[in-house]
Parts: structure tokens; C-alpha cells; sequence
């Protein structure tokens, strides 16, 4: 089968790297995602937007954790490494509440998702990010994720293989993330983490201009003295 090989990561400075593709083959064809629509646990809730979050997986701890799942394959069986992977960008509400799956919306058009998928290595994951949040946008799919992979792909990242070497804790994840992005303040970073206690994500704040800003209190993340491990792999 024809493979089409993506970029690998440009570095810009030492220990610091773009948005941490590091290898992504898209085969000529992908699986087709399926409909993703609000269900009884998780409702339609069309509400005002107060600002957005950008959810970033670390994808060397999603595949420790899922390889086995099938819509993990294009990400973690295929011959393909990613760092920091696009999990989505989605509205916050105004209240503890934020609006989802505001619209119903067709399976997504095979172009878009080849076109996304080296930032968001699942096609069904694509489909669900659009049908739950970027519904909600008011705007189509297509600017939903250029406005998600265009923030995602100007993104720099601290070496985090590097710093799983060493003890680390969620508000040097932070400091580290701020000093490698200016303009992104560490206040802005929450960092999630599994029941292990192995990173998971890293959620950035922003508002509705798109510009990051400090994250609201009791927004998720753990405190920043909590201790984080990072999975690096093989690396």
C-alpha cells in the first residue's frame, strides 16, 4: 500500500521542538468514521461560549495504555511516534456547564480527515471533535480545524523525554510549556494525569479571541506540587 510520509518534528531550539510529530505515514486509505451524536449521558446542551480549551494527549501514555484498542491502530501500530498529539479545541461554557453537540452533522469528508490526522491520529476521534464541540462554533468544519490545528501546530514543547528522568511535578510541566511558548503563561497550563499518576494531558486556556489566558479556578488538572510521571516509551 502507498504511504505518504509527514513531516518529521523541526527542531528550533535545543530541547524544544514543534508540535512533536515525529512520524506519521498516512496509508491511501483510512477507516471511515461512524456518526457521533449526543446520547442520554451525554446530551445536547446548546449554551453561551466563555472561552475554549486546547486538550493535548501525550501520545506515548495513550498508547501504553490503549494499544490494543482498534481505533489506536493508526496511531500506535503503524510504524508511526507522535509526542504531543491534538485531542481537540473545545468551547467552555460562561457556568460549570459548556455546550455540546449543538448540531447534527454528517460523517466527516474523507479529505478533511486525511488532512487532520497527523495532528489527531484518529479518524473516528476527528468525527467527535467536530460533532461535540466544533458544532458549537457556528462555523464549518473545515475553519473549526484549521483554527484547532493552526493553534496546536505554532505549539513548542519542552524535551519531555528529557524531563521524565528526573522528579517532576505538574507545575514544572507548566513553567516548562510557558518557556518554550511566549505568551503562553504557565498559569494557563493544567495538566491531567491518569489513576497511575502518569501524564495524560495537558489542557490550555483561552478566551474567546483565542488568546491563551490564566486557566479559571476549579477548571480541572491536578494541584501543581502534584508529583507527574511521564511515560517516554522506548526512547
Amino acid at each position: 500500500m502507498k504511504l505518504v510520509l509527514i513531516a518529521v518534528a523541526m527542531l528550533v531550539a535545543p530541547g524544544v521542538a514543534f508540535a512533536q510529530t515525529e512520524q506519521c505515514r498516512v496509508p491511501a486509505t483510512l477507516p471511515r468514521p461512524h456518526p457521533d451524536v449526543a446520547t442520554e449521558s451525554q446530551p445536547q446542551r446548546i449554551l453561551p461560549i466563555g472561552g475554549y480549551t486546547l486538550a493535548l494527549t501525550w501520545a506515548p501514555e495513550y498508547c501504553h495504555s490503549n494499544a490494543r484498542d482498534p481505533q489506536a491502530l493508526f496511531q500506535c501500530r503503524s510504524g508511526n511516534r507522535f509526542g504531543f498529539t491534538l485531542h481537540g479545541l473545545w468551547p467552555d461554557g460562561v457556568g460549570k456547564d459548556w455546550p455540546q453537540y449543538c448540531a447534527a452533522t454528517p460523517v466527516l469528508p474523507a479529505t478533511l480527515i486525511r488532512r487532520t490526522v497527523c495532528a489527531t491520529p484518529s479518524p473516528q476521534l476527528i468525527q467527535h471533535e467536530w460533532a461535540k464541540h466544533g458544532t458549537c462554533m457556528g462555523i464549518t468544519p473545515d475553519a473549526y480545524f484549521a483554527r484547532s490545528t493552526g493553534l496546536y501546530g505554532k505549539l513548542r514543547f519542552p524535551d519531555m523525554r528529557a524531563m521524565s528522568r528526573g522528579p517532576l511535578n505538574a507545575g514544572q510541566i507548566a513553567a516548562a510549556m510557558a518557556r518554550a511558548n511566549p505568551g503562553l503563561p504557565a498559569e494557563a497550563v493544567r495538566v491531567t494525569v491518569n489513576k497511575r499518576g502518569w501524564l495524560d494531558e495537558l489542557w490550555l486556556c483561552l478566551d474567546k479571541r483565542f488568546a491563551y489566558e490564566p486557566c479559571h479556578a476549579n477548571s480541572g488538572g491536578v494541584p501543581a506540587g502534584t508529583a507527574v510521571k511521564i511515560w517516554r516509551g522506548k526512547a
